[in-house]
């Protein structure tokens, strides 16, 4: 599987479980050709979330998708999506990686080159950066210099993720400073034309 391109994030606001929003929400994103989605939910208990996170990690697959969870390791195990997504203060990594054998863990390393490498020697799969922008999803969050992404691709082996507050317009100079893929949220599930813009994004790692 290749962690490259355009990474989609839900949210329980813009990506509504009613009616099976997400879902086609979801296919319509994957159709245009993005290869990773994460499910992101930090209020609804794993109960409620497994059957939806069942449902996409099968809609991942039918596109030859990847199928990650935020955070919660046991929701991913029951599920069996393809990874997680760990911050912070979400679990050991070592923890982690015992529980998940060969699954794919990514790593958020905000502006942290050392936490970035560390990481990477642990075994993770992939280090994401951010925020490079102001966040509508997290306003909290610290701002990051754009030129870690060109400093973490000289010393690091494992794929380079971009995230927070990134826009269509964004995201280019971040592709050109070496993101292997963009995380999206707002400016992805906002689009009036969603097909669209996915579309668009993935384009840009093809020039």
């Amino acid at each position: 599987m290749v962690l490259k391109g355009l990474y989609a994030i839900t949210d329980p606001l813009l990506t509504p479980y009613e009616s099976d929003i997400i879902l086609l929400k979801v296919e319509t994103v994957l159709k245009a050709g993005a290869k990773i989605i994460q499910l992101r939910d930090k209020n609804n208990d794993d109960e409620f979330l497994l059957p939806i996170a069942k449902k996409l990690k099968k809609l991942c697959e039918s596109y030859q998708a990847i199928f990650i969870v935020n955070d919660r390791i046991d929701l991913a195990i029951k599920c069996d999506a393809h990874g997680v997504h760990l911050g912070k203060d979400d679990f050991s990594f070592k923890e982690a990686r015992q529980l998940l054998k060969e699954k794919i863990i990514g790593v958020s390393c905000y502006g942290d080159l050392e936490r970035a490498k560390l990481a990477e020697s642990l075994g993770a799969n992939y280090v994401a950066f951010g925020s490079f922008f102001p966040s509508p999803t997290k306003p909290e969050a610290k701002l990051v210099k754009k030129e870690v992404l060109s400093e973490a691709k000289k010393v690091l082996k494992v794929p380079v993720c971009a995230i927070g507050g990134i826009t269509l317009e964004r995201a280019k100079e971040l592709v050109n400073l070496g993101a292997d893929m963009i995380a999206v949220i707002s400016d992805l599930w906002k689009a009036k034309d969603l097909f669209g813009r996915a579309k668009a994004y993935v384009e840009l790692f093809k020039s």
